[in-house]
């Protein structure tokens, strides 16, 4: 999975688009390197990031989905929202999938609208919200309650319909550092729910913070963190660097 976000204030200033005409080069030259999905985001979800309408949401990413689906029509998109109206209008220009990083917590229209639109959707665990997320790291057993979350908001959603689940253990979202580590290392555990994994660790600060670089040198240690996600059952990987997370899942393809 390909990240085209479409905002000004993204965490790592590379991932950031501003024209419909450079929406186009990065997604052709995701898909050339091997992207199966390309996902749209017009709202940052880094930490303290500003908040914005749901009109500027939506004004940001219908265009650049119109125009990919156009230029390449069997490009798979994922719209990164928490929103359930922008949700339904990227749906309505073309994208195929929706990308919540609230899990549903953000939006009460969100589960309903997701069965109405009978997409596919990434379950993601967060507390709180991008602006207060970082202080809601307090947890008595972390495997146990992300558990425990996932099952009641599966249950929630296949009661509405919705069969075709992703998960994502939202690293780096209302955890510390230490407990990202952990939860990397403890991932298979989660295999346990029996849907589809997505790991997104894509130069974000447990990586460029713990070797004390920039995030426009950690593409090496996201390579390193993709594997070992892959090695524990990760089935999708979400990154800002195309060719270096597929020469990954190639290589380790030759060690089954």
């Amino acid at each position: 999975m390909g990240i085209l976000n479409v905002t000004l204030d993204s965490f790592y200033e590379g991932s950031r688009i501003n024209t419909d005409i450079k929406v186009l080069e990065k997604a052709s030259q995701m898909l050339e390197e091997g992207a199966t999905i390309l996902d749209i985001g017009g709202y940052s979800t880094r930490p303290n990031a500003d908040d914005i309408s749901i009109e500027e949401e939506i004004n940001r990413i219908v265009s650049p989905i119109n125009s990919i689906k156009k230029e390449f029509p069997n490009a798979i998109i994922s719209i990164d929202t928490f929103r359930s109206k922008v949700a339904r209008e990227a749906i309505n220009a073309g994208a195929d999938l929706i990308n919540d990083v609230s899990g549903g917590n953000l939006d009460s229209q969100m589960f309903e609208t997701v069965a109405s639109l009978k997409v596919p959707y990434i379950l993601m665990h967060m507390r709180g919200t991008p602006q207060t997320m970082k202080t809601l790291t307090n947890y008595e057993n972390i495997i146990a309650e992300m558990m425990t979350y996932f099952h009641n908001r599966i249950m929630t959603l296949k009661n509405y319909g919705v069969e075709e689940i992703i998960l994502d253990l939202g690293f780096g979202f209302a955890k510390t550092i230490d407990q990202n580590y952990f939860l990397l290392k403890n991932l298979a555990i989660f295999e346990q729910l029996e849907l589809p994994i997505l790991a997104g660790l894509s130069r974000k600060s447990m990586i460029y913070k713990r070797l004390d670089i920039p995030v426009s040198e950690a593409l090496n240690g996201t390579t390193i963190l993709n594997t070992i996600a892959l090695q524990n059952g990760a089935k999708i990987l979400r990154v800002h660097d195309v060719r270096s997370a597929m020469e990954a899942i190639q290589l380790l393809s030759y060690l089954k």
